[in-house]
């Protein structure tokens, strides 16, 4: 299953979501509607949203607040891109001028924040006080790990837990709002809403370890951005972990030297080293397991072409090159 056969098996619900998502974008407001337009318009697979219909719709669920908090989930994902942007002093994003970059750091926070309150004032139409605690805890959890990301930069030193703790909360959590989301709304049981919970999360670890090994191994034309962007930011990533943990002497050095300095000027360098410690293909390992407890965690989903994309998206995130 591709990932455009998806897409044309929700295509009705991705039709509906959009129009809902342009209606509650409307603003009088003139900036704010310029802005909005030019980020949900930028591009991306839109995938979170599409998990939270996939997740819906495998539950059987039959009512239309699957629409409702697929752009919720959209909004809040877009709001923390837009802030995301500004601290990593981004230019680039998805192969366009990131919004700071066009309008400023001043209106790119402040229109973050009207995702951000928009999406709330969007999550209580269902009146489910459970979504609410739910997304409510996540836009937290995301902001944590944010917090946590940045005290990590230019730290060579840390783990491998430490790095699961962050990509916990600033990717995975928000996978594992949407499909939960989708649980909740069809008032599945217990044991179904925790496979759901789980699916989101292993999905979203998944999804962000192969993020984190596309920085050094895909291009920017398909990506979007430059290559190494994470490595001058100081960001140190689960390839470059395992890199430092087998590596000594002048390479080590090298690679604790980029970390630490934010420095991505040897950047061919750097993933000739990560190349020949196999750092890449440990990462991809590691992505496959995660990718492998999701597709464990839908055993107990009924059989249907939803839970069919649901486990090829699995695959899908491990394959992708952007």
């Amino acid at each position: 299953m591709k990932f455009t056969d998806i897409q044309n098996l929700l295509q009705d619900d991705i039709t509906k979501t959009d129009k809902v998502l342009v209606e509650h974008l409307s603003s009088d407001v003139a900036l704010i509607n310029q802005m909005s337009g030019y980020i949900i318009n930028a591009g991306g697979k839109r995938l979170r949203p599409l998990l939270l219909l996939l997740c819906a719709r495998a539950t059987n669920y039959q009512g239309t607040h699957h629409h409702l908090m697929a752009v919720v989930i959209e909004l809040i994902h877009t709001a923390t891109l837009l802030h995301d942007d500004i601290v990593d002093e981004s230019d680039m994003r998805r192969g366009k001028d990131t919004a700071n970059e066009v309008w400023g750091n001043a209106a790119s926070v402040l229109v973050g924040d009207f995702l951000y309150s928009r999406a709330f004032e969007m999550m209580v139409k269902p009146e489910s006080m459970r979504i609410m605690e739910l997304l409510s805890k996540a836009t937290n959890e995301i902001a944590q790990g944010e917090v946590l990301q940045l005290l990590n930069c230019q730290n060579a030193a840390i783990t491998e837990a430490e790095y699961y703790q962050v990509i916990k909360r600033k990717t995975a959590v928000l996978f594992q709002a949407a499909t939960q989301i989708g649980g909740i709304l069809s008032e599945v049981d217990e044991a179904q809403e925790r496979a759901l919970k789980d699916y989101g999360l292993h999905l979203g670890n998944a999804f962000q370890i192969i993020d984190d090994v596309l920085d050094y191994q895909s291009d920017s034309k398909t990506m979007g951005k430059e290559v190494g962007d994470d490595l001058s930011e100081g960001k140190t990533t689960l390839p470059m972990i395992y890199a430092l943990e087998n590596t000594s002497g002048k390479d080590r050095q090298l690679l604790e030297d980029a970390i630490n300095n934010a420095d991505n000027s040897k950047i061919q360098q750097v993933i000739d080293i990560l190349q020949s410690v196999n750092a890449f293909d440990y990462t991809r390992e590691q992505a496959q397991k995660s990718a492998d407890l999701a597709k464990q965690s839908l055993t107990i989903i009924k059989n249907s072409d939803y839970k069919d994309a649901l486990i090829a998206l699995c695959d899908l995130s491990l394959q992708r090159r952007s």
